[in-house]
């Protein structure tokens, strides 16, 4: 039998996940799986690939058919809340003539974009930018643009939204281990800023024990949830992940969350604070 860490209720979750099962051609790719997502914390879901946990997150979008329930308590009347989505990736033809500026307001005027944009939309595009650090790129062709550009660009359209679920998929991919800590840092300002509920799937250990606050372990079942602390022990690994992972430093995990950087393991044994 699996362990499964008692998770602490906390406070009212923003999602609950009730015996979510997704089965494509026969296969379940997730089975019953029952989670909560603690409203205003960091909630980051950690598994093998293939463990079903980009699917999950098509479930909670509602972007992919499944049996249970997915619930919001914390919203008003139960409703779906304001929803914000960073994908793991974007698929589009880099040799667009397309600035970023005209991509952050292209879903929010009516015009086409050869008629300009407006000034309203291109003040509101800066600001959005500005508050990812990113203004300086609002000019620059969106093909032009490096991983970590880019994802801190789709960061910056997923907060036109408002939001108060921030949803992302490996928001990191692509990106080198010094830009995935600065990225995770820049996540932690605006979650507290802006007041949202952030929750992301993530490979990296290193990462989740020093920034979520909340931790689901999933291989198409929930494994274990609850702190990092409390989650990201050698018995919970290894019946996720099948071995000994190695990558967490208990001496990190004891700070818990927030305490100060925590060093970022890369390939080839190097580490950057």
């Amino acid at each position: 039998m699996m362990h499964v860490a008692n998770p602490d209720p906390g406070p009212v979750p923003a999602v609950v996940f009730d015996g979510v099962t997704v089965v494509l051609g026969g296969v379940h790719i997730l089975d019953g799986v029952s989670a909560s997502v603690p409203a205003g914390g960091c909630t980051a879901i950690v598994g093998p690939n293939g463990a079903g946990k980009t699917t999950l997150l098509l479930a909670l979008l509602g972007e992919i058919r499944h049996a249970g329930q997915i619930r919001f308590p914390a919203a008003v009347a139960g409703a779906v809340p304001r929803l914000g989505y960073v994908p793991q990736r974007l698929a589009f033809d880099r040799g667009l003539p397309m600035t970023v500026e005209e991509f952050m307001v292209m879903g929010r005027q009516r015009l086409p974009l050869w008629f300009g944009c407006r000034t309203a939309h291109r003040r509101r595009a800066r600001e959005l930018l500005a508050a990812v650090h990113a203004e300086g790129l609002a000019g620059r062709k969106l093909g032009a643009l490096s991983g970590g550009e880019l994802q801190r660009v789709l960061l910056a359209l997923a907060l036109q939204q408002e939001p108060e679920l921030l949803v992302l998929d490996e928001p990191a991919a692509g990106v080198d281990c010094r830009g995935e800590l600065l990225f995770c840092e820049l996540l932690e300002e605006l979650r507290h800023t802006h007041r949202f509920t952030q929750l992301m799937v993530t490979h990296d250990l290193a990462t989740v024990a020093h920034h979520a606050t909340y931790v689901v372990c999933l291989n198409r079942v929930v494994v274990a949830e609850g702190s990092p602390a409390q989650v990201l022990t050698d018995a919970n690994l290894a019946a996720v992940f099948g071995l000994h992972m190695g990558l967490t430093d208990r001496r990190t995990l004891a700070r818990g969350a927030g305490t100060g950087p925590a060093p970022c393991r890369c390939q080839g044994g190097h580490d950057h604070a």
